[in-house]
């Protein structure tokens, strides 16, 4: 997607220690019109896969999951990242964040994820996987299939999305950041 490779070589800052800042225009100050041609292109690339519902984590998966399910008329749930005291039926798993090195009690409710459900994961960004690995983890526990994950931005040096592919999985990811290496973003 080469409108979102400019915005990324553009506005994208880089930081020691493999980090990608592209808070101005993804994942804290939004680009609706970027934000809805990538969820045009996840739409695309999934439409022939019986998808019959989208799965994202909170926060930065949500806009991206959201334009996605408008296009494909599919609905969103997204895993909470907090148990609320009105969830029943849950699922929970634990998840480690690469962006703040900590562990997550990550929950969705089994009323929303079901073993009738062919699921497309939608994020951010695919770094370690360890966010996908958590989601997997709960659509194995709901019974649900997966039928692919879609990614903004995959950082190919840090192996996550790679590991997702040798479990036999679909990943589709619109920009691949080879390098961060001294702060220069390098794609694929």
């Amino acid at each position: 997607m080469e409108l979102l490779k400019k915005r990324i070589l553009e506005d994208g800052k880089c930081y020691p220690g493999g980090i990608l800042k592209v808070d101005s225009f993804i994942n804290h100050q939004m680009d609706p019109d970027l934000m809805f041609k990538i969820g045009e292109e996840f739409a695309r690339l999934y439409a022939d896969c019986g998808i019959n519902k989208i799965v994202t984590i909170e926060a930065s998966g949500i806009a991206p999951a959201i334009m996605a399910g408008h296009v494909m008329h599919l609905p969103v749930v997204f895993i909470k990242k907090k148990e609320p005291k009105t969830m029943s039926n849950m699922l929970s798993t634990v998840v480690h964040s690469f962006t703040k090195d900590r562990d997550y009690t990550v929950c969705i409710s089994a009323d929303f994820l079901t073993p009738a459900d062919k699921v497309l994961i939608i994020d951010d960004f695919m770094a370690y996987g360890n966010a996908s690995m958590g989601i997997l983890d709960l659509v194995n526990k709901a019974g649900a299939q997966v039928g692919g994950f879609g990614f903004i931005i995959e950082k190919t040096f840090q192996g996550g999305g790679d590991k997702l592919r040798a479990m036999g999985y679909r990943v589709e990811s619109l920009a691949m950041v080879s390098s961060l290496d001294n702060c220069a973003i390098e794609l694929k």
